[in-house]
């Protein structure tokens, strides 16, 4: 047995019609948005596979959240934080080839694959392969358990019907209380010795860009999650009653789950304005001191954890010289400075130019407000 999907009542539909608009707005954003779009997106990326992994404890520097989430710095087998960003990333990389191939069919190597990609460092911890044993969850402050998983003999079985559940698709339910409820099923079976969260989250988000919502990296509410990680635990003691009880009331989770996506669009379509601002500050700056289009790129960069010259080479591609020396054009000028040397090099931005970029942002917020 699992959960029963909670019929919406007239306060979520409200709340389900409030992210359905959210997400034409975002749809439509993102459709005339411009060239920083790609760079966005990949920044996004890198944050929401951070939020996740921090719940669960995990925590890479902000300065290299996005080189490691990237892959363009392959991550020691032996750092777990690291390991661990980078594991997540490529596992949300294989949702979106799940999404994108229309034969796709819901089937229990589809979450042993991700939990693999998912935990695929923690040896120990049989990544890929359903539990063999009890689970609990410790209390943070200790006592008895916060939640004991049903037993390992079940683990199969209870996932058979998830995955029955997923396949037959619920038609009359909305695919982001779907998602809601696959994230629920996964971590209320609890199948894995580790990383249950992380495959719950995954498997939400695999539900909503399986449906056709959004690139992944749009609709993932791991950030909102990770910031509201006690509400979360909250909702799923609520719910959940300490055990696996699936005929305890579901709403309370999905609710949390539709508030989370809301808050999750306004964040969305908030750093799309911002990134358009942005963009267009720098072109302005460029044009006016003469030089390429290509430099906006550069200085785009800097403003979020560093530029390499290898990586602008890539995005404006130009060859190693040439980046090079347009780095050291921006060097000269006085909008980026160094830091590090050889292979570590980066160049971020100067807190002038920083400055100027946040001006311009709030100079337009504050024309753009009805008067």
């Amino acid at each position: 047995m699992i959960y029963r999907t909670p019929q919406p009542d007239a306060n979520l539909q409200a709340q389900l019609e409030t992210f359905d608009d959210l997400r034409s707005e975002l749809s439509a954003q993102a459709d005339v948005a411009g060239p920083w779009l790609g760079s966005l997106r990949r920044q996004w990326r890198a944050s929401s596979a951070e939020s996740s992994i921090e719940i669960e404890g995990f925590r890479v520097p902000e300065d290299e959240r996005l080189s490691v989430a990237g892959g363009a710095e392959p991550a020691n087998p032996t750092d777990e934080d690291r390991m661990a960003l980078s594991s997540y990333a490529q596992a949300m990389d294989h949702v979106g080839v799940m999404a994108a191939d229309p034969g796709f069919e819901w089937v229990h190597r589809v979450v042993l694959d991700l939990h693999f990609d998912a935990c695929y460092f923690q040896k120990d911890k049989g990544p890929g392969q359903y539990r063999t044993q009890g689970i609990e969850v410790t209390s943070p402050g200790g006592g008895p358990p916060s939640f004991v998983g049903p037993s390992a003999e079940d683990v199969r079985p209870l996932m058979g019907e998830v995955i029955h559940w997923l396949a037959a698709e619920n038609a009359d339910a909305h695919l982001a209380v779907r998602a809601a409820m696959a994230h629920l099923h996964v971590v209320s079976v609890h199948p894995f010795e580790d990383g249950n969260g992380r495959i719950s989250r995954i498997a939400q988000s695999l539900v909503l860009a399986q449906g056709g919502l959004l690139a992944p990296e749009f609709v993932t509410i791991e950030e909102y999650l990770g910031e509201h990680t006690p509400a979360y635990y909250a909702v799923l003691q609520t719910v959940q009653g300490g055990a696996y009880r699936p005929e305890r009331d579901a709403m309370p989770f999905v609710r949390f789950c539709i508030e989370a996506h809301i808050g999750q669009a306004h964040r969305r379509l908030r750093q799309l304005a911002e990134a358009g601002t942005r963009w267009a500050f720098l072109e302005h700056l460029v044009e006016q001191r003469g030089w390429l289009d290509r430099l906006v790129i550069a200085l785009e960069q800097s403003l979020f954890q560093g530029v390499d010259r290898a990586s602008y080479a890539v995005e404006a591609d130009v060859s190693a010289p040439t980046a090079s020396n347009d780095l050291r054009r921006l060097l000269d000028a006085g909008l980026i400075v160094q830091q590090g040397r050889g292979r570590a090099t980066r160049y971020v931005a100067t807190g002038r130019l920083a400055e100027e970029v946040a001006a311009a942002w709030i100079e337009r917020a504050w024309t753009s407000k009805p008067a």
